[in-house]
């Protein structure tokens, strides 16, 4: 990216926290959802927008689904990290709806990584995603259940989110660079 690379907000906190509410609506609205409900955060990305899922889906549906959180790592084709805390899965995964949720969908490396570590804690009776920007151009054929924005982007670019377990005034979510910008 060079020095002058441009940089657009496309959401601020009180939008965001509406896109949080219409994500936990959406994934209450099928019957068996509330009950046996799992939601898990990607680490580092997914880890707020689950905790601020958990605490949506149960104010309005009134049963607190359990929150957990999934290092991916160990099963990245594309990059070895290990300095992530590990996985924190509160309960059996079998037989229940799990939710994996990321903050940005891009590749679909990530998910796929999710998926392989959630099949290994067990048969879940379905596993459903949630990301709060999906910014296309996925090189595996991967697709959200739940998406707060469609935003398209260049390879060249990128999405920044902010995001506190909370609300806060200093939440945001924003592209960085240009659609033909050098990549950095």
């Amino acid at each position: 990216m060079t020095a002058t690379a441009a940089r657009r907000v496309l959401a601020r906190s009180d939008e965001i926290a509406r896109i949080v509410a219409r994500l936990a609506h959406e994934i209450v609205e099928p019957n068996q959802a509330q009950e046996g409900l799992v939601v898990l955060g990607v680490r580092r990305g997914g880890e707020a927008l689950a905790v601020r899922l958990a605490a949506e889906i149960e104010r309005i549906s009134g049963c607190r689904p359990a929150l957990g959180f999934l290092n991916i790592n160990l099963y990245r084709d594309d990059r070895v990290t290990h300095e992530l805390p590990d996985s924190q899965i509160p309960v059996d995964v079998s037989g229940r709806v799990v939710i994996v949720v990321d903050d940005v969908l891009y590749t679909g490396r990530t998910i796929r990584s999710a998926l392989d570590a959630v099949t290994d804690l067990g048969r879940p009776a379905a596993i459903r995603l949630c990301v709060l920007v999906d910014r296309g151009l996925r090189e595996l054929p991967v697709q959200p259940d739940y998406v707060g924005r469609f935003t398209p982007t260049s390879p060249n670019q990128r999405v920044k989110v902010v995001l506190s377990p909370e609300v806060s005034a200093s939440d945001e979510v924003t592209i960085l660079g240009h659609a033909d910008a050098d990549p950095p």
